[in-house]
């Protein structure tokens, strides 16, 4: 599950699950479409026929479509099912699809040298099917041996079980699936060509525009027309498929009927909404219309079907996708010559669809609009807010106004939309009944804090039985909004709201043993016993003060951590360095060394002991002295104290670029240190330039989890001895 702006738990309808696959397949090409509007345009300028002919620039058309962009899809949806590692794998399995497709169209073609030689087939299906599976199981065998793996031999595994099970997952792929896709795109290919033939393709808007007002078009567009479009363009240099859902004429016919015939906000609202959906290509902006009257369905197919006509009796064609379906991605997409003649098919199909539509609204003779209510209809049926919901209900509309109200709800942790204690969790938890598999540990530079906290929550969620909640930590400034559950400090807390809206917020104040990890462990129970949040007793209260730490009781678990986009997922494996660990510059030197550990320190406040535990990195050579000064401003916007009588001072995000290699200090105070109010006998200063110290970062919380071994670091005596504790020496 996503959190990405879902609003709603709909049953597993069919139309439900035709919506989810079509979000999944869009999720996959929507972020790759830059790449194939590039293709396009390299297509229509430098192809024989094109406007530059150009021979050696043209050699571009053919690998990037054929390889380029299905490697793409396959590295996205792979990210999308299991990050960083997942699209490695998936991409090492779509090339077995793409070699696989490949050699039986050879083998075809030799086995019949006097016919018509078949051409490559694009992958595209190929990718949006192994993708997903190659990650899943990927994903799935890491979790059987991620607990099993013996100290020191994390790199070792991580690396090749990635490549042995890549290796495999293609020689699936050209075995098993390439056949597979081959036969279904022939298929397909065969019924689209049999359509043209016929005389038939313009019937296939009573399929596709209504399949658009109910969102299940990303599964037609994204699954098939997109894929055999772009091998109908690399083959001819255009596609008619491309047209056949972008045509903006059938929804703005239902626009300027609105405008001319409707009434009250419906009327009113037309005019500006015609705009967005015409130039800017938000097809959705005409779907609450059509809602709010289903007879102008009608009016949609026969705009539909008059331009899918006109553009087949003129053979024109895009050359590569419209996206958005604006009439000026459209024009940017045309072929050669083509330009006027598809203007001319958008105009027939908005002269369709307005007559008709007109035509209808002037018998119904209804004056009771409830555009506001079509709209959120419109939102129920996608399963989430809509963007361009606002241009139709206005600023005080209801979307408009529970957007308002959300932020609102942020203006402060304690507030409704974050909570600090079990009460406020289970208020706003209640208005966030989806499932809860993807927790986010935040903090505001993503090396140190965000680390230890989801190596503490982590244990807590896998010892309840949850094994595939990911808990994953992430900086401020990497945070989107995908995640069901995102725990920071409270100082924190409004930044990370920002742009992680659609989530349950819960602050923290100690990230050792912070009493809402048990909450949160709660929380997860009663979802997964199917049970509804229990009423929390009185109000939560706005300015409700943070809850007093509780005892140390985390047993963090020496989890391994790694996706190399600034976030970790804490439990995966170390793919940089082993425990000590050690970055191309400064080889061989360990994360934490015995010379950068002092048994007796002389800081007598937080801000001394920081520049103290800061100047043993600058000697180590492993950060510039300015990281020292961003440690001291890190320290200004949050506490770096993480309880159990530990300090973990580091730098910014935006300090990193002063790290030569990652690096720990330490220093034990026989005098406990003054932290802004609370007392630190250890300051573990942090230098992360990669994923390297993580390992030795996560030992160390569980170090600290544990009071005996609180007591070996305090009776330590050299400084081999701290090393031997934290599992380094």
């Amino acid at each position: 599950m996503t959190a990405t702006d879902e609003t709603t738990s709909p049953s597993l309808s069919p139309r439900v699950a035709i919506q989810k696959i079509g979000t999944s397949l869009s999720t996959m090409v929507m972020p790759n479409l830059p790449a194939l509007i590039a293709w396009g345009i390299i297509t229509a300028l430098f192809m024989p026929a094109g406007y530059l002919p150009h021979e050696g620039l043209a050699g571009l058309i053919g690998p990037m479509i054929h390889y380029l962009l299905p490697l793409m899809i396959a590295n996205t949806g792979g990210r999308m099912v299991y990050g960083e590692r997942g699209g490695v794998v998936a991409v090492i399995a779509t090339m077995g699809v793409i070699t696989g497709s490949d050699y039986l169209i050879d083998q075809i073609n030799a086995a019949d040298p006097g016919g018509e030689p078949l051409g490559q087939i694009h992958m595209f299906i190929g990718a949006m099917m192994m993708a997903p599976l190659a990650a899943w199981v990927m994903k799935k065998l890491d979790r059987l041996w991620e607990e099993r793996i013996p100290a020191g031999f994390e790199m070792l595994v991580n690396l090749f079980s990635a490549g042995i099970v890549g290796f495999l997952l293609a020689l699936a792929g050209f075995f098993g699936l390439a056949p597979i896709v081959n036969w279904l795109m022939a298929l397909l290919s065969d019924g689209v060509a049999w359509l043209i033939n016929a005389g038939l393709l313009p019937l296939v808007s009573i399929l596709i525009e209504p399949a658009k007002i109910f969102f299940l078009n990303n599964a037609i567009n994204h699954g098939v027309l997109t894929p055999l479009g772009t091998g109908e363009s690399s083959q001819t240099g255009k596609s008619i498929l491309f047209l056949l859902e972008a045509n903006p004429g059938p929804g703005l016919g239902i626009l300027l009927a609105f405008t001319f015939f409707g009434a009250r906000a419906a009327k009113a609202s037309a005019p500006g909404a015609a705009v967005i959906h015409f130039l800017g290509g938000v097809h959705e902006i005409y779907f609450p219309y059509v809602l709010m009257r289903p007879q102008l369905i009608l009016a949609v197919i026969a705009g539909g079907m008059s331009g899918v006509l006109v553009n087949v009796m003129l053979g024109t064609g895009l050359v590569a996708p419209a996206a958005p379906g604006s009439v000026l991605a459209i024009m940017a997409q045309s072929a050669r010559g083509d330009h006027v003649k598809i203007l001319l098919s958008i105009l027939v199909a908005t002269a369709v669809s307005f007559a008709i539509a007109s035509l209808l609204l002037k018998l119904s003779r209804r004056t009771d609009d409830d555009l506001a209510g079509a709209t959120a209809k419109m939102e129920s049926m996608k399963g989430k807010k809509s963007s361009v919901a606002g241009a139709l209900t206005g600023a005080d509309g209801s979307t408009a106004a529970a957007g308002a109200a959300g932020a609102a709800g942020a203006g402060a942790a304690g507030g409704r939309g974050i909570a600090e204690s079990d009460q406020e969790l289970r208020a706003i938890a209640a208005d966030h009944p989806d499932d809860i598999r993807r927790i986010v540990f935040a903090c505001d530079a993503g090396m140190g804090s965000s680390a230890m906290g989801a190596s503490v929550l982590r244990k807590k969620v896998r010892a309840a039985g949850f094994k595939d909640v990911e808990v994953v930590n992430r900086a401020i400034s990497n945070l989107t909004d995908e995640w069901d559950l995102v725990v920071t400090h409270r100082d924190l807390a409004q930044r990370a709201y920002a742009p992680t809206a659609g989530a349950i917020h819960v602050a923290v104040d100690n990230f050792m043993n912070s009493p809402r990890y048990e909450e949160i462990v709660d929380l997860l129970k009663r979802r997964e016993a199917g049970e509804a949040d229990p009423e929390p007793v009185g109000p939560a209260p706005a300015d409700a003060p943070a809850a007093a730490p509780a005892e140390a009781s985390a047993a963090p678990a020496a989890e391994r951590a790694a996706p190399a986009d600034g976030s970790t997922a804490v439990g995966e494996v170390d793919q940089s360095a082993d425990a000590a660990g050690s970055t191309e510059e400064g080889a061989g030197e360990p994360i934490m060394a015995a010379r950068s550990i002092t048994l007796h320190g002389t800081a007598t406040t937080a801000e001394e002991a920081i520049t103290e535990s800061g100047r043993l990195l600058v000697e180590a050579g492993a950060v510039d002295p300015d990281y020292v000064d961003a440690m001291h401003e890190r320290e200004k916007s949050v506490s770096t104290f993480m309880g159990n009588g530990l300090a973990i001072p580091h730098g910014t995000n935006e300090a990193k670029k002063s790290i030569r290699r990652s690096a720990m200090s330490l220093i034990r105070y026989d005098q406990p240190v003054d932290w802004n109010g609370q007392e630190v006998e250890f300051a573990v200063a942090i230098a992360g330039q990669g994923d390297e110290h993580l390992t030795l970062l996560q030992n160390v919380a569980m170090v600290f989890s544990d009071p005996a071994q609180v007591e070996r670091l305090r009776a330590a005596e050299t400084e081999e001895e701290i090393l031997a504790i934290f599992g380094t020496d």
